[in-house]
């Protein structure tokens, strides 16, 4: 086994509505992860064609980044930061 390691990578919760289309949600991971985040929890819902993703990120790039980034995608309606939830977290 590995011995824990403390970590004092940023947290960040984000909330994201966008299309459900094929290969929608592949997206949005990928653009997380080409961004330096690490997807820690991430909560779905899917109601009338639209996914309701919130996600609980890691990472030391700036979020501002990674929301504009996910604004750009087309099937992306909204981004919004949970400025309440954003947090220093240890592992």
């Amino acid at each position: 086994m590995k011995p824990k390691t403390q970590t004092s990578l940023p947290g960040y919760t984000l909330t994201c509505r966008m299309a459900h289309e094929a290969a929608a949600l592949e997206r949005l991971c990928q653009v997380v992860r080409i961004r330096g985040f690490r997807i820690t929890r991430m909560n779905l819902q899917s109601t009338d064609g639209q996914l309701d993703i919130a996600l609980t990120l890691e990472g030391s790039r700036p979020i501002g980044m990674l929301q504009s980034q996910l604004e750009k995608l087309h099937s992306v309606a909204g981004v919004v930061l949970d400025e309440g939830a954003s947090q220093t977290r240890s592992a």
